[in-house]
């Protein structure tokens, strides 16, 4: 892969050289490579065929958990965080100690890494909010708890310039990753001002399936807002809003 320099920037195929543009710039590749009928019978591309395997097996349990939270994800997600999410679920994969390679999956895996995952690698959850909170998951009852102690808001938020107001979000997810199927629920605090005063201590609470034996879930975020004459607007289309799986609990 080399990248494109000077004025003129092309597109396309031109003799054994494509041309393409990406997030990084203007970038032209040689064509080549092996056919696919050799790449799925060749004995030697028996890793490649496994390694394959589980990437689109990556690929579809994060769109999966993405899909259990699209509203959310609107307004707090980086441009990149669908690569970021994929790279984490091959690792869950890679733990399953049950499976062969190229069968293991997200189920026998280790969805616990995904604890702490940030969104919005932007607007990181540690560096918004500051205020002690807890998270519960409770897989009997179903409970999914955010609960957050008193603070004061302009000590315990931490909010770019130009906010006035802020609003806590969140969200939790019983996910059946082989059937691609989920239960979801979210939660939020009404907007909010960034004063002095001290709050009242909150609670956020999501209710999931009882005695669920699926992957849970559940994420924590703020948004920042604007107020102009009585109307809230979200602080540049969500660049600083932030979002984290706070805790997972895996298969029992």
């Amino acid at each position: 892969m080399a990248r494109q320099k000077g004025l003129i920037k092309l597109k396309g195929t031109m003799g054994d050289i494509t041309f393409y543009r990406t997030r990084d710039g203007y970038m032209a590749r040689e064509k080549g490579g092996i056919s696919a009928e050799r790449m799925r019978t060749d004995p030697a591309f028996q890793r490649t065929r496994e390694n394959m395997a589980e990437f689109g097996r990556a690929g579809k349990a994060g769109k999966t958990l993405r899909n259990s939270m699209q509203s959310l994800l609107r307004t707090a997600a980086d441009p990149r965080m669908v690569s970021r999410l994929t790279k984490e679920m091959v690792k869950v994969i890679q733990m399953d100690a049950t499976n062969p390679r190229g069968q293991r999956n997200v189920i026998d895996g280790e969805a616990e890494l995904l604890q702490g995952f940030e969104f919005n690698i932007s607007g990181k959850l540690g560096t918004s909010i500051v205020a002690p909170f807890t998270a519960t998951l409770d897989r009997v009852t179903g409970d999914a708890i955010i609960d957050i102690e008193a603070y004061v808001p302009t000590d315990s938020v931490i909010a770019p310039a130009g906010s006035t107001h802020y609003k806590m979000v969140s969200a939790a997810m019983d996910i059946n990753f082989e059937s691609e199927t989920f239960a979801s629920e979210k939660n939020e605090t009404p907007v909010l001002p960034l004063s002095s005063v001290l709050t009242a201590p909150l609670q956020l609470n999501n209710n999931l399936p009882t005695a669920s034996t699926n992957p849970l879930f559940l994420v924590f975020g703020i948004s920042f807002y604007q107020e102009v004459n009585g109307t809230f607007y979200e602080l540049k289309n969500g660049a600083y809003n932030a979002l984290q799986i706070v805790k997972v609990d895996g298969t029992p």
